[in-house]
């Protein structure tokens, strides 16, 4: 009861928030309950003046905090839950906040790292940039007698006990709201915030981080158009992560970009294509390539940070994406389709031919465009929005790469506003298709197949052992009958009737799972 009122009392104080700032004004009534009209209308009444300008949620959101800034911007990924126009609002929110003091961000360094400040780090400069969970320093390390510049992540104070407080109150309305809505169940909104809390407790160990960069530099290491920067694993902690300085000039500075007299159009081309390789070849990529994360360094590569937020691809994933994009460009919309089966997406009591159709749609309007009218991201979008129609179920992995790609493409779109997109990404998709659906990648698939079958056969033994074991035990009950203690049978008299059922239940399907394998083994 006491922690019910505890919820209700901040989740009443995020509502004042959200109605001052008119967040509220955004709703459309008729789409409100009777009783939800009145509430409408009362927390009009609060609004403050001049809170119809400008994006209300970001200002709401950017008002409560860290945890619900982040909330906003994993919702900017799920518009399967918040609706494509919210998520489109949200992806303009920035995650910056005031920084927390020298002296504190001084502390956490030396309580971290265990070692004096001075013994760590020759020089250590005031915040460059803060966020919602950490903020970075610049400061200077001594190797080999010589001074190199670092830049320094260190964790905000008292921020996971933030975070902790408002997750709760996040999961009180999710479990409210499922108890109540079926369309709140079939959203999954309890699973949507346990998510968010993973992602987040992720971001909150800047170990994680830093093995995110590492990763990605082995995987990037021979591209000659992207890197980034090196891990300094001695003074990285869970509070802290210390890399490699980048002196490049930042992709959203215009001036600084035409001063050195970039190839503008050649650098969109490295975005895309960086993007492309990532999420294909190596199906690891950065989820929030945003111009402030990208630089451009002497030797004229990319040069991307701060890694909090990851996608992934699955090898599954990664054929579809490229079969699809490959599928558009050469306008094999039933290969589209079969795909979309082919990976288990849509259920397979549709039709095909009704799916390509759909798929057609989107499509043809694309090849009565020029090349700069062409937008990847919002093909993808429309895919998703169509493939709802045929039951697809929602893949937050491709809601991630998908937005990701909005953001990418923005990025390339404004070095080059008459990016063929298409042509860009041709090599890339093709190239990945040949090494991975070509003959190459059949007799590394089927080399691979015979490495996990042998496996399996080494196992064999162990297994059919086992089996055999459980056969004599069930034959010696069948037999003799199962024999009980008076201890047991108490015991068991004590447990519930239910639950020795779903217990006898369960041991019968483990029994013939083994009796099923056995046969199969003998059969081999």
């Amino acid at each position: 009861m006491i922690s019910a009122i505890t919820h209700i009392t901040r989740l009443i104080r995020a509502a004042f928030v959200f109605a001052r700032e008119g967040v509220f004004g955004a709703v459309d009534p008729s789409l409100v309950p009777a009783p939800g009209q009145l509430a409408l209308k009362l927390a009009r009444l609060v609004e403050r003046r001049g809170a119809k300008q400008g994006p209300r949620i970001s200002r709401a959101l950017t008002r409560m905090g860290p945890a619900y800034l982040k909330l906003g911007q994993f919702l900017a990924t799920r518009p399967d839950v918040v609706g494509f126009n919210m998520a489109r609002d949200l992806e303009s929110l920035q995650d910056r906040l005031p920084p927390f003091s020298q002296a504190e961000a001084e502390a956490a360094i030396t309580t971290s790292l265990e070692r004096p400040l001075t013994d760590v780090f020759a020089s250590f400069g005031p915040p460059v940039a803060a966020a919602s969970i950490a903020q970075v320093h610049r400061g200077e390390v001594l190797r080999d007698g010589i001074r190199k510049p670092v830049a320094i992540k260190v964790l905000r104070p008292n921020v996971a006990a933030r975070f902790r407080r408002d997750l709760s109150d996040f999961f009180y309305v999710a479990h409210k709201a499922e108890a109540y809505s079926a369309e709140a169940r079939r959203l999954r909104l309890v699973e949507v915030i346990n998510t968010m809390s993973r992602s987040v407790a992720m971001e909150m160990d800047l170990r994680l981080e830093a093995a995110a960069l590492s990763e990605m530099a082995e995987n990037t290491e021979g591209d000659p158009d992207f890197r980034v920067p090196a891990v300094d694993w001695d003074r990285t902690t869970h509070n802290v992560l210390t890399m490699e300085w980048i002196d490049g000039i930042a992709l959203n500075d215009h001036k600084r970009l035409a001063e050195a007299q970039v190839d503008l159009p050649d650098l969109g081309r490295k975005v895309i294509q960086s993007f492309l390789r990532h999420a294909l070849r190596d199906g690891f990529f950065h989820a929030d390539m945003h111009p402030g994360n990208l630089f451009l360094d002497d030797a004229g590569r990319l040069v991307a940070v701060d890694f909090g937020i990851m996608g992934r691809l699955g090898m599954k994933e990664r054929r579809f994406l490229a079969e699809i994009l490959l599928g558009f460009i050469t306008r094999d919309y039933r290969r589209v389709a079969e795909v979309h089966f082919e990976a288990g997406y849509v259920p397979s009591h549709h039709s095909v031919e009704n799916f390509a159709q759909a798929i057609r749609a989107i499509g043809e309007p694309i090849h009565n465009r020029t090349a700069e009218e062409i937008s990847m991201a919002r093909l993808l979008t429309l895919l998703l929005e169509v493939t709802g129609l045929f039951d697809m179920t929602t893949r937050p992995e491709l809601i991630l790469l998908q937005k990701t790609m909005v953001v990418v493409e923005g990025v390339a779109r404004v070095f080059d506003p008459k990016l063929d997109i298409w042509k860009v990404a041709d090599p890339v998709v093709r190239e990945w298709i040949e090494r991975n659906l070509g003959p190459i990648g059949r007799v590394q698939g089927a080399l691979a197949g015979g490495g996990d079958l042998a496996k399996v056969l080494m196992r064999l033994p162990d297994i059919a052992q086992r089996s055999v074991a459980v056969l004599e035990q069930l034959e010696t009950m069948t037999r003799e009958g199962l024999h009980l203690s008076p201890e047991s049978i108490a015991a068991m008299g004590r447990s519930e009737g239910r639950k020795n059922r779903w217990r006898t239940v369960a041991v019968w399907i483990i029994a013939v799972t083994f009796i099923g394998i056995l046969i199969a083994v003998r059969n081999l």
